[in-house]
């Protein structure tokens, strides 16, 4: 019985999801037809019979991802006729993250649209959340899929099966209903959909409360020095270890020389120099705000304001080299990395992971390809206690040490991981893996490569026009400290900030935009950057048009390329016509972390920013009124001008910073100023402010 199976990914989620589900078909008795849902040329909707389940992730922005773009702009085509899809029966599964706005936008998108053509369930739709882990609902989803199929195949006699035949009238029945798990006895989800509808749902947890589930992390977590009850008495139905398809041997290097090109292969990578870094934030801040200068006057890099690109960024090397030590690898770093893919496996579609670069080392490797901090998956924590558990078995009692190199002999561990892989508490493991916590005595663990995702470049905002600094390119970013999980007493620095901090510091200064003495270029310290999918989040291309800046801490980044670029523009064009430029700025403290103080004052001065408001969140308000807080109080405050400008002058809105509190609070304040305005419906003023975003005229660029 065979299904077509399509997945339409961002980063690989969607993909590994999909070829998840693949691999388990054959097993239930059924055979999945797997591809991208970017490859039309091998699958048809039009004329397919058999049954289709999609997988698909969402971007940052809400949106689709970039390789069902082509997908989503076919089936929106308003031509086609309500019964287009009417043959089609089908599942979806959405992946998102509901720190962001729009959460599962890119699944509902095609669910809705798949809906308006005429196709129907045969099983209900699941959308799962990375904020929570998507394991909580993707795991049980997939199960039921099983069910959802045996009964459509048993409702329409068979006949989808038949690949290539013609559409047939396929009988309606009820689709499946799967039962997933979601942690938190009441949590309430609000999201807009593409239509502007507020998708507001309970999620009641089926398998433990809130507060018992708190309970049993505290028993786990006491549980991992030692085996104590609830861990030492549970009964444990554990799955077996997915098989290796992946072979990895390490062989004496030639000496070839390692290329950087090879750790983002589909993008261009730049080498540029460190120019100028400046220290935006006082002593006594929060945190620390830096901002870097490179210079790119000699790579053809362009770039416009609005836009951000990719700092390629390297792995600490103490923790590099930390990893080696524990895989007692460290005398075979300069060892050459060939991986293959073994000859027996039954894996569909197997293949080398294309961030591992042929021919590599074992350090070049760990240091610039893999991410070796990323949070273990249920997949690995499966091997990771398959090795162990040959620890407990009494035929390893008198194996030559020689022989299990790499194996840990801790029973109490092995049961801590068993149950966990066993996951008869899905809540537990979500929580236990989100925090990262390690078994302590784990001083060896198995070096394979298909565990650890690739070291994914981190994007930053262009901060600078090219009109105003030729040759030049600004960037912000605070430096990410958080505690080690080995003591609160360390603090650890985020893996692309920790480093290029440690690279600025040779050019550092105080906050000023003076230049320093140029020391020449040779002795800068370079970083490698590569450019970004160029979206819609540029100024508009009617100058005359009206625009509202929204952005908090870092997030004023590209405003200030915009400012900039519009101060360029208006001194070339001095008998212009330009819209009104607001900027909706906040911080904790005016004396500590107002970042580009003087330079906002000097585009206010000048008439480029015509409208500055400020919010300081941890200053004591002056004055007998409430001073605003947040970003969203003060555009609350002028509610009748934000409405005016969006509404009747043909405005566009702009956010950018922090998506799991600022955008949400955001979006909420424009919803309710255009409900209060204009004196309609709430749902009307969420319809309104979807239609904005459809026409580009609301434009995000947040992240978690």
């Amino acid at each position: 019985m065979r299904f077509l199976l399509l997945y339409a990914t961002q980063q690989g989620q969607a993909k590994a999801i999909a070829e998840e589900i693949c691999e388990q078909a054959a097993a239930h008795g059924f055979s999945a037809d797997l591809h991208c849902i970017s490859e039309s040329d091998k699958y048809d909707l039009k004329t397919e019979t058999a049954p289709l389940v999609v997988v698909v992730s969402t971007t940052g922005t809400g949106d689709p991802p970039d390789t069902a773009r082509k997908f989503v702009r076919a089936i929106q085509d308003r031509t086609l006729p309500a019964d287009f899809f009417a043959h089609l029966r089908y599942g979806l599964l959405g992946l998102g993250d509901s720190e962001y706005t729009y959460f599962c936008n890119g699944g509902k998108v095609i669910d809705k649209r798949l809906q308006e053509l005429g196709a129907r369930h045969f099983y209900d739709t699941g959308h799962a959340d990375d904020c929570v882990g998507l394991e909580l609902v993707v795991e049980p989803w997939i199960a039921g899929l099983w069910a959802a199929l045996t009964k459509h195949f048993a409702s329409s006699g068979g006949r989808s099966e038949m690949s290539g035949a013609p559409p047939v009238a396929v009988p309606r029945t009820d689709p499946v209903k799967p039962e997933l798990l979601h942690v938190g006895a009441q949590i309430e989800l609000l999201r807009l959909d593409d239509s502007g509808r507020k998708d507001s749902k309970v999620l009641n947890q089926n398998a433990v409360n809130s507060s018992q589930s708190s309970a049993l992390i505290e028993d786990f977590e006491s549980s991992l020095t030692c085996s104590a009850p609830p861990l030492s008495q549970a009964s444990l139905n554990i799955p077996a270890s997915p098989p290796e398809y992946l072979h990895v041997d390490l062989r004496e290097s030639l000496g070839q020389e390692e290329n950087h090109a090879s750790v983002t292969p589909a993008d261009p990578i730049f080498q540029v120099p460190i120019s100028k870094a400046v220290r935006l934030t006082t002593e006594d801040a929060i945190k620390t705000t830096l901002l870097l200068e490179l210079d790119v006057s000699e790579a053809n890099f362009s770039y416009q304001p609005g836009d951000a690109f990719n700092v390629i960024c390297p792995n600490s090397d103490s923790e590099v080299e930390s990893l080696l030590q524990r895989l007692q690898l460290a005398e075979k770093r300069k060892h050459c990395v060939l991986v293959t893919v073994k000859a027996d496996t039954k894996k569909r579609g197997a293949a080398v992971p294309p961030h591992i670069p042929e021919g590599c080392s074992l350090q070049f490797l760990l240091t610039w390809c893999l991410e070796i901090r990323a949070v273990p998956k249920k997949h690995y924590l499966l091997v990771l206690g398959g090795i162990r558990s040959l620890c407990e078995s009494p035929d390893t009692q008198g194996r030559d040490a020689e022989a299990r190199p790499l194996e840990t002999c801790d029973v109490q561990e092995s049961r801590v991981l068993s149950t966990l892989k066993g996951g008869q508490d899905t809540a537990v493991l979500s929580c236990m893996c989100n925090r990262s916590q390690q078994c302590t005595s784990a001083s060896h663990v198995t070096f394979d490569a298909e565990h650890l995702p690739k070291l994914q470049p981190r994007p930053y905002s262009c901060a600078s026009s090219s009109l105003f600094h030729p040759g030049k390119l600004h960037f912000v970013f605070n430096i990410v400290e958080y505690p080690s999980n080995t003591t609160m007493a360390v603090l650890r620095r985020g893996v692309c900030t920790g480093w290029l901090a440690t690279l600025a510091a040779s050019v550092l200064q105080p906050d000023t935009q003076e230049s320093p003495v140029d020391s020449g270029k040779a002795l800068a310290p370079q970083i490698f950057i590569a450019p970004r999918t160029t979206h819609s989040f540029h100024l508009p291309s009617d100058s005359t048009a009206p625009v509202i800046m929204v952005g908090p801490g870092t997030g004023i980044a590209p405003f200030i390329g915009f400012l900039q670029h519009r101060e360029k523009l208006q001194e070339q064009h001095p008998d212009g016509n330009f819209g009104a430029m607001w900027l909706f700025f906040g911080c904790r403290h005016k004396d500590r972390d107002y970042l580009f103080r003087e330079e906002l004052r000097r585009f206010l001065e000048r008439g480029i920013l015509t409208h500055l408001k400020v919010s300081f969140s941890r200053d004591a308000a002056v004055g007998r009124e409430e001073a605003p807080k947040y970003v969203h109080d003060n555009i609350r405050l002028h509610s009748k001008q934000v409405a005016g400008l969006l509404l009747h002058e043909n405005g566009y809105v702009y956010v950018c910073g922090d998506a799991k509190n600022m955008a949400k609070d955001v979006n909420e304040t424009l919803v309710e100023i255009i409900s209060k305005e204009v004196g309609v419906e709430k749902l009307e003023a969420m319809k309104t402010l979807a239609t904005l975003k459809e026409e580009k005229r609301y434009l995000q660029d947040i992240w978690s």
